[in-house]
């Protein structure tokens, strides 16, 4: 008997699950918080796998994945949640991965950051940045982020993603939303295009090369304010890759740029939540003042750190300190502060010390 994609998907809702694994040789897999649990259906087959990408690919990705080896894609599944879907060949087979992205947008208030945040939101320049390594929450945080410009804002917001993953309706602001492949060729063309669209915020779903970096940071200085997300786990380590992403006699001046741009850092991970289900996010916060603008002209990142942890009362704080702060209300586990903070050997003193 086929496997049927609708009740895969169904379970997938039902169960809160992050993610479906379609591979050949096993059941359909579901992630939930840091393990797998299959579901009770049959051992999939290169029928299966191939049957249920077509059920669900446009041509064009079909296309590119014949031609590639790999694509992705958004769609929405009746009026219950939408999906990110990335399909790639393993061992002469077709692997489906789904991320689960529910219709509800979180508030500020569910993820945990708080009004600095917020307050940004209505600068009428500059660049915000979320952080973070893959599944760690990035399109959620800001989509929140969008969400609370649409509610509050009347602005024009333009989106470039790779695929649209959460869609926004036209509330206060006008919202639109425009997908690589599909509405424009490339990242950087929709950058570039971007400026003549009127936008007064832009999204750019992740600054993944140096000419698509150049060009956020460009609109940010131009009167925009942009939002974006870097591979990267620390507000230090975001700077210096922006800048390191450079050739050498292009450095000085981006780091100029980037040192009048910036707004904000926010780098995150999610966890497990100790006694129920679902995930929390942990946070970095650097909010750029003067003190930091200097620190990023004058080659001394290296001291970010110091100043995110001198300046707590300004709304700023460390991935290790909020770790440590949500083990302490019982949270998360004392692993999994281990294995996520950045600093390991002074995270487990500062356990010992909390018992």
């Amino acid at each position: 008997m086929a496997v049927q994609i609708q009740k895969v998907l169904s379970a997938a809702i039902k169960k809160e699950a992050e993610d479906i694994i379609l591979t050949v040789g096993r059941p359909p897999c579901l992630r939930l918080g840091n393990s797998l649990e299959n579901l009770d259906t049959k051992v999939l087959e290169p029928a299966d796998t191939t049957g249920l990408m077509k059920s669900i690919t446009p041509e064009r990705n079909q296309q590119e994945l014949q031609e590639k080896g790999s694509t992705d894609f958004g769609f929405a599944f009746e009026d219950r949640a939408r999906f990110r879907v990335a399909l790639f060949r393993q061992s002469g087979h077709i692997c489906i991965v789904l991320r689960l992205i529910p219709w509800e947008i979180r508030t500020f208030e569910e993820l945990g950051l708080d009004i600095n945040i917020q307050e940004l939101l209505y600068k009428p320049r500059g660049l915000i940045l979320v952080t973070g390594p893959t599944g760690s929450g990035k399109t959620t945080t800001l989509a929140t982020m969008i969400d609370h410009i649409n509610n509050n804002r009347k602005v024009h917001v333009l989106t470039i993603e790779d695929p649209i993953e959460y869609t926004h309706d036209h509330k206060k602001s006008v919202i639109s939303q425009r997908q690589i492949g599909s509405d424009v060729p490339d990242m950087t063309e929709a950058l570039r295009r971007a400026l003549r669209q009127a936008p007064d915020v832009i999204l750019v779903g992740e600054m993944r090369d140096l000419e698509s970096t150049r060009l956020a940071i460009s609109a940010a200085e131009t009167g925009h304010l942009v939002l974006s997300t870097v591979h990267t786990q620390s507000a230090q380590n975001t700077v210096d890759r922006i800048i390191d992403e450079f050739p050498p006699n292009q450095q000085e001046q981006i780091r100029s740029q980037l040192a009048d741009a910036l707004l904000a850092v926010l780098s995150q991970t999610l966890l497990p939540r100790k006694k129920e289900e679902g995930m929390v996010a942990a946070f970095e916060i650097l909010l750029v003042t003067s003190a930091v603008r200097n620190l990023i002209r004058e080659k001394k990142t290296f001291r970010i750190d110091s100043v995110i942890q001198t300046s707590r009362n300004k709304g700023m704080q460390l991935l290790d300190d909020h770790l440590l702060e949500l083990y302490r209300q019982g949270v998360i586990k004392r692993t999994d502060v281990l294995t996520r903070a950045r600093y390991s050997e002074e995270i487990a003193k500062s356990l010992k010390e909390v018992g």
